[in-house]
């Protein structure tokens, strides 16, 4: 994997003993590390059930009867793998450094490789689907580290341009994306919050498990800078001149409401809200979702 400009083996080292786990059961089509919906022989508890005839007597919880002097069946829940697909955001917006050593759309990329070899790694199976105001491209979920080759050097190729419109894209990427799977989103969120987080509702109520990495540079949340600045849309190219002393406070109160309003909003959906600070190692910002 050390060829790889966004997996080198530094990297890929620091994540080996890293998992990822899941909130809600999952469907998937071979053995795992993720609780189904369906009932098997794994040994988390799921639910009892009244026993009838038919059933191995080896299943009967003779504790219970001995308390309830009711044959009871435990149900545990079966295991399964995960399917997981990766939306990352490649909008111009994430063309930004300030702060960090790499721009948001590197770092993007760094995230989305490393979460790959770690599913991969689980015996789990990743999916990429690229976006800005539509999906751009796709990649079919693959399970195997040779699998990985393709989606990995295309990250290498990726270059941030264009408007963003993550719940559009949201939506679209819904209609690609099998029952009950992991979503995992990568983006600067620089959209209406309201907005993205119509977006994230509906991967809520298709069944998903969702995560949602927030990309940003230091620099964007302190607006570091000071004095008359010229100031330029990375996305629509717009330009403002602006007194950034005059505005600072402002702004930073802006923009802890809008993160404020994003955790708050994902919460609601069990959905896993994190923010990815560009100064970051990868590989410390990637433990925080680790098992």
């Amino acid at each position: 994997m050390s060829r790889y400009k966004y997996l080198p083996s530094t990297l890929a080292e620091a994540l080996t003993s890293l998992g990822l786990s899941v909130r809600r059961p999952v469907h998937g089509f071979r053995a795992g590390l993720h609780r189904s919906p369906h009932h098997g022989a794994s040994v988390e508890f799921a639910e009892y059930r009244p026993y009838t005839p038919g059933d191995p007597t080896s299943l009967i919880d003779w504790p219970v009867y001995a308390r309830t002097d009711k044959y009871m069946i435990r149900q545990c829940y079966e295991e399964t793998n995960l399917r997981a697909t990766i939306l990352l955001d490649t909008s111009g917006s994430l063309a930004f450094r300030d702060e960090g050593r790499v721009t948001k759309m590197e770092y993007g990329c760094f995230l989305a490789a490393g979460l790959m070899y770690m599913l991969v790694n689980q015996r789990d199976s990743v999916g990429l689907m690229t976006f800005d105001r539509r999906l751009i491209k796709g990649f079919p979920a693959v399970g195997t580290s040779e699998g990985l080759r393709p989606v990995l050097e295309h990250l290498e190729t990726v270059r941030p341009s264009g408007a963003g419109d993550i719940e559009a894209a949201i939506h679209e990427a819904t209609t690609h994306i099998g029952s009950k799977s992991l979503v995992i989103l990568i983006s600067d969120l620089l959209q209406d919050a309201e907005r993205i987080l119509r977006g994230i509702r509906h991967l809520y109520h298709d069944g998903h498990n969702i995560m949602v990495l927030h990309v940003m540079d230091r620099g964007e949340r302190r607006l570091s800078f000071g004095g008359v600045a010229d100031l330029r849309d990375l996305e629509t190219r717009r330009r403002l001149v602006v007194d950034v002393d005059e505005v600072k406070e402002a702004y930073r109160e802006a923009v802890l409401q809008h993160l404020d309003t994003l955790r708050s909003g994902c919460a609601e959906c069990l959905a896993t809200y994190q923010l990815m600070e560009t100064s970051q190692p990868v590989e410390t910002s990637l433990s925080k979702l680790g098992s």
